[in-house]
């Protein structure tokens, strides 16, 4: 029986990639142990890891998630206040597909989309 999912995504120093998840998105740091090379996030009970992958080329990353939250508004704009840059592409808006969404990229041009059901 499947408990939970953790998607894996790439980045090129831990660092950039915790601070940025850390301090501008309010993840926590998981786990006791430090891995030179993986770090483990987590916010709200939802997990994200990182492998690293110095040689990634950002232009060429095409790593993305969604993420469903309850919030959305509280969400993008406590973002907003926090100077998160949101994709050109994606604003706070009711997609087609009756979904409000929005997405923004991290160092790595991980792809981050957040979604609500409306």
């Amino acid at each position: 029986m499947l408990t939970a999912i953790h998607p894996k995504l790439p980045m090129r120093n831990k660092s950039v990639t915790k601070d940025f998840y850390v301090n501008q998105l309010g993840f926590k740091v998981f786990g006791n142990a430090d891995h030179a090379d993986y770090l483990m996030l987590e916010k709200n009970n939802h997990q994200i890891h990182f492998f690293e992958f110095k040689e990634l080329n950002p232009k060429e990353n095409y790593g993305q998630i969604y993420i469903r939250t309850e919030d959305i508004d509280t969400l993008y704009q406590s973002l907003l206040d926090n100077k998160v840059s949101i994709h050109p592409n994606g604003p706070l808006q009711i997609r087609p597909w009756g979904q409000k969404e929005f997405a923004l990229l991290d160092p790595d041009n991980n792809l981050l989309t957040f979604g609500q059901c409306v």
